[in-house]
């Protein structure tokens, strides 16, 4: 066991590589710096291959035999520290502000540092990620294990500690131009190049030439069936081929041939729009399809197009961009349509430093959770299943029109142009009988037509353009917020987090099988009404003929809800060493199939502790049964019949939590080294609850992780091993 007293930041090798070694000695709460560890030592670095299902490989991974969690279970915990299991280490390896490139100072974490810096930083709001393992050419090698390029989203920012006082906004403006450009760089995509030391230490190199940041200025591609249509035209790309950037990106993907899939997810926030213009100079059918996005005015992001004094008409172009406001004759004058050009897939090459991303429109404009890879099999289309984050969307996947070719493994973008700018897109379905159908989104097809009351579609480029408006045409099934999707790598099942819903957006009559529970969830002390399925829920369905077909089965895998909840809430039979709540991230292992990551964006269950991830060996669709819950709200009570599966414990089927995040912050984001042997996990928005106002009293912070004292918080990546180098979790 390692003495608390140990602990501290190793800086010798790396000064922007923090290893942090921390003990909880039995459960004493005995907490040292900012991390913890329940009844032994924190573990360091675990690695992923895409959403379960996409190494290359022609046939899913083997299971382990008699595949067991190793590790006894952490307890929840309100602490400012990272909490992992006896035997397990951990270490920071990637935080916001570190430099990716020669000659780049170290972060001064105060709000100081130049914004010419932030292009060759980390960005803000680490988020889903893939480690792509580098062979002895330089290549991608899945059977690689110390060395490979670490890839991760970043998603969105905490302001307040991003400014020396936090933004400045006068009267509904952005005034200081370097403020808005320090937000530009900190969003989207760092390529970092990873590497397991002599010591057994994961590093970052700094001065890696296949470092990459991608960010919101970043030139890229529009490819597919919405490449070159009027609705994507601008002053910067006049002839539809081209945008700028990418926002937003919450998970992710992977292809076979060994590129990233960054997925834009809430990017209707970041632009602003004046009604009264869009009104005099807009289609109905552009302000319906507006409405049903809910593509600004907004009051955060949204600023950024208000923002005057830049230094030249160039950087002032930048600003503009994300005004969408008509401001003459044609579409090319202005940036009246570039909200079109966002809510896609971006695919990216991360061993190609100075290739052009694609934006892959056949997969449809949504708000993109991630785009996780089915079972990859050789003479059989590719499939990737793509959730759409918000209340009442809807559950998509994308087929392949080419069947997969496995010389295609090393075609990078190339592979793209053929298997993703080619292919059908459908929406999902779920019927009361645990059944269900894919309704392909196309021209002439459910609904999809030109004579359609909502929105009339005129050709297969304004249907993926607003492939919302397509899937409420054909009928699919709203669900409940559908984050994450993963592929159990032997099995096939397909894994869907339903992060959670409120009241007014599935009252207690609105339920259905799919989306079963209306409960009411009281909250601290006060006992706070959470009425609705604020702890959500997680729906996993088998496709009864290969990825490709068009019905499945499906059951509730798992039902978010405190242990000491009623049966009709806690369903799933959670206990104090496994409950949770609002399900987020969701990944399989390759190195050990069959062994599942859950994590946690909460804010319900935050008055017992904070964000989890919990690791997890599940059965398979249909192992549980037919059930009638009784839900209630007031006085009115209803009946709701779902199917669930077997619950943790039954038919070999386990859940444990693994890991407790510190305060305010959302775990998210995981992949593995090639051997399982370590896993790197985000942690996004440590003491996201701090008000502006509080900025210049660090005692006021709500977090001070990862670098304690009095430091400003920052979201990092961490790398979690065994101290007996063994293969995580199992």
């Amino acid at each position: 066991m390692i003495d608390p007293d140990d602990i501290g930041y190793n800086t010798t090798d790396n000064p922007s590589f923090a290893t942090v070694v921390d003990a909880r000695l039995s459960r004493r709460n005995l907490l040292r710096g900012s991390f913890a560890t329940a009844g032994g030592a924190m573990l360091g670095s675990m690695a992923l291959v895409a959403c379960g299902g996409g190494g290359g490989d022609d046939d899913p991974a083997p299971p382990a035999a008699g595949l067991k969690l190793g590790f006894n279970p952490v307890a929840k915990s309100l602490a400012d520290a990272v909490t992992v299991p006896a035997g397990y280490t951990a270490s920071v390896l990637y935080r916001l502000g570190d430099p990716i490139a020669a000659g780049v100072a170290p972060y001064k974490n105060d709000g100081t540092d130049d914004p010419a810096t932030y292009d060759r930083r980390a960005g803000d709001h680490h988020d889903g990620m893939t480690w792509f393992g580098v062979g002895a050419n330089g290549r991608w090698d899945a059977k690689a294990s110390d060395r490979g390029l670490l890839v991760m989203n970043h998603e969105s920012l905490t302001p307040v500690f991003l400014h020396p006082a936090g933004r400045t906004v006068v009267k509904g403006q952005r005034t200081v131009p370097s403020e808005v450009v320090r937000e530009f760089y900190l969003h989207g995509v760092s390529v970092i190049e990873t590497a397991k030391g002599s010591d057994g230490k994961w590093r970052y190199k700094q001065d890696s030439a296949f470092n990459r940041r991608v960010h919101t200025l970043t030139p890229m591609e529009l490819s597919g069936p919405a490449r070159g249509v009027d609705a994507v035209k601008t002053r910067y790309s006049a002839n539809g081929t081209r945008t700028r950037g990418t926002v937003n990106n919450c998970a992710n993907g992977t292809t076979p041939w060994g590129t990233y899939l960054a997925c834009e997810e809430n990017w209707y926030g970041y632009f602003y729009r004046t009604p009264a213009s869009d009104n005099a100079h807009r289609s109905a059918r552009e302000l319906a399809a507006i409405k049903r996005y809910g593509v600004g005015p907004q009051e955060f992001y949204g600023l950024w197009g208000t923002t005057q004094g830049a230094a030249d008409a160039e950087q002032q172009d930048t600003f503009d961009r994300w005004n969408l406001d008509v401001k003459g004759e044609a579409a090319t004058a202005d940036y009246r349509n570039a909200h079109n050009t966002y809510g896609w897939v971006v695919e990216i090459d991360p061993f190609t430093p100075d290739s052009t991303p694609r934006k892959r429109t056949a997969l449809g404009r949504f708000g993109h959770e991630g785009a996780c890879l089915g079972l990859v099999q050789a003479g059989k289309p590719l499939v990737w299943y793509m959730g759409d984050d918000a209340r009442n969307e809807y559950i998509y996947k994308y087929v392949s029109n080419k069947n997969w070719d496995p010389q295609d493994a090393t075609g990078g973008l190339a592979a793209g142009d053929k298997y993703m700018d080619d292919g059908r897109l459908y929406v999902a379905r779920f019927k009361a009988d645990g059944t269900g159908e894919w309704l392909e989104l196309a021209l002439g097809k459910h609904g999809i037509t030109s004579s359609n009351a909502a929105y009339g579609f005129t050709d297969q480029a304004d249907v993926v353009l607003h492939a919302r408006l397509a899937a409420d045409a054909a009928g699919a099934t709203k669900m409940d917020r559908p984050e994450w999707t993963a592929v159990h790598p032997k099995t096939g099942d397909v894994y869907v987090t339903l992060t959670n819903t409120n009241a007014s957006s599935r009252p207690i009559d609105k339920t259905d099988a799919a989306n079963p529970r209306f409960y009411n969830d009281p909250k601290g002390a006060a006992q706070t009404a959470q009425t609705g399925n604020p702890n959500g829920h997680i729906v996993r369905f088998a496709e009864s003929a290969g990825n490709a077909g068009t019905t499945f089965t499906w059951d509730v895998y798992l039902f978010g809800a405190r242990s000491t909840a009623g049966a009709d809430v806690n369903v799933s039979g959670l206990t104090a060493d496994n409950d949770f709540s609002s399900p987020d991230g969701l990944w399989f292992s390759q190195a050990s199939a069959g062994l599942a990551w859950l994590q946690t964006d909460d804010g319900a269950y935050t008055d017992v502790t904070n964000c989890m991830m919990l690791a997890a060996v599940p059965g398979k669709v249909g192992d549980g049964g037919k059930k009638t819950l009784t839900n209630k709200s007031g006085d009115t009570t209803r009946t709701q019949d779902t199917i669930v599966g077997a619950r943790p414990g039954e038919k070999d089927t386990q859940l444990k939590r693994f890991l407790v995040g510190p305060k305010g912050c959302e775990i998210t984001g995981i992949a593995e080294s090639g051997d399982g042997r370590a896993i790197f996990v985000n942690i996004q928005h440590p003491g996201e609850d701090t008000k502006d106002a509080d900025i210049g009293d660090p005692s006021k912070f709500q977090s001070h992780w990862p670098d304690g004292g009095s430091a400003r918080p920052r979201s990092a990546t961490i790398v979690i091993t065994r101290i007996d180098g063994g293969v995580v979790g199992v």
